[in-house]
């Protein structure tokens, strides 16, 4: 490539670093996707009634989520209650900030495959005796995972990608790991080809882990 020599044996010598960085990436991607949904369920049920003080917060939170940029929110954490000295480490600034994204995006995501579910099943549900609570938990979201399926994964990659930005604020995240290392040896193209690999794999292996989970609950890939 145009003369250029990769040194290979440099990013094996940097590779406990980016193992390091990437298990930081997989955990703020779990938990934050965890955190996201446990907030956007409640959100969703509340945009679907469409009145009440729950519908207009619900609706705050997705727009100001889902239109301003991931990289600013991840700014106003971590610089912006800084400036009002609330200081926060970068890992929770970041968790924060996808946390704030992910429950965005998955808010609608979950009210467009609740609004595919007949009413009559909900109706169905209350007349047996359930609460609003029990019919959503036990009859109208198991059927809405099955629905969101495949949007509700790509969500959750897209807050592992999104991870990356960590590195801005000072977080040895997998591309926060791998900037320092080639920062310190001036390999670039090594560092970040391998660690493009790394997050392919990491995307590969959410993908896989959803749909055998999916398999398991609901017997069909």
């Amino acid at each position: 490539m145009l003369g250029y020599q990769f040194y290979w044996s440099i990013v094996w010598d940097a590779l406990p670093q980016l193992l390091a960085g990437a298990w930081v990436t997989v955990q703020i991607t779990i938990l934050s996707f965890v955190i996201g949904t446990l907030i956007a369920m409640p959100m969703a049920v509340a945009r679907q009634r469409e009145t009440g003080l729950g519908y207009r917060l619900a609706t705050a939170w997705v727009e100001l989520s889902r239109n301003t940029p991931v990289l600013f929110q991840v700014f106003m954490i971590y610089f912006g209650l800084g400036a009002l000295g609330i200081n926060i480490s970068s890992y929770i600034s970041v968790l924060a900030a996808i946390s704030f994204n992910n429950a965005g995006y998955l808010a609608e995501i979950f009210r467009g495959g609740i609004a595919a579910i007949p009413r009559q099943q909900f109706s169905a549900a209350r007349s047996l005796g359930m609460t609003s609570f029990q019919s959503f938990m036990h009859v109208v979201f198991p059927q809405v995972f099955q629905v969101i399926f495949l949007a509700f994964v790509t969500q959750g990659i897209w807050g592992m990608l999104n991870t990356s930005l960590g590195m801005l604020v000072g977080l040895r995240e997998l591309a926060g790991a791998a900037q320092y290392a080639q920062s310190v040896s001036f390999r670039t193209f090594e560092f970040f080809i391998v660690t493009a690999g790394f997050y392919y794999v990491i995307a590969k292996a959410l993908q896989l882990s959803a749909h055998l989970v999916f398999k398991l609950m609901y017997g069909r890939t």
